[in-house]
């Protein structure tokens, strides 16, 4: 597996995006809506090292309780089916089962760590050809 990013809940999209683009001075890459979560998604990048952050609102999250702040860390995987299979036969908690979002163009699926911090497993679609 190769990690991806960090997600972090965010109370101000706009506000959020202003502190690490110009204090920290990572670069913005792309934003975009999850309907069906009620939420919106923007990435940024360190452009030293490529690390990135997925900066997390959440319609129905007005106040995060301190702590709340991590959302979840990002693995790609590239075979899906086989990771959860994986994660089944060592005991791992499953959290959500592969599934797609609406929009895009891999599979995702969602584990938990020993201490409950959410781990997503991204598989990507094959390139053609």
């Amino acid at each position: 597996m190769r990690y991806l990013h960090t997600s972090l809940t965010v109370r101000d999209l706009e506000r959020s995006l202003a502190f690490y683009t110009g204090f920290l001075g990572l670069e913005f890459e792309r934003r975009r809506p999850i309907p069906e979560n009620r939420a919106e998604i923007a990435f940024v990048r360190d452009p030293e090292t490529g690390a990135r952050v997925e900066l997390t609102w959440w319609a129905d999250r007005t106040d995060p309780a301190p702590g709340d702040q991590l959302d979840h860390l990002a693995f790609e995987t590239p075979d899906l089916d086989a990771t959860i299979e994986r994660a089944r036969r060592e005991g791992v908690r499953i959290a959500k089962e592969p599934y797609r979002l609406s929009g895009g163009s891999g599979r995702i699926a969602f584990l938990l760590d020993p201490d409950d911090v959410w781990i997503e497993l991204i598989e990507r679609p094959a390139a053609p050809g």
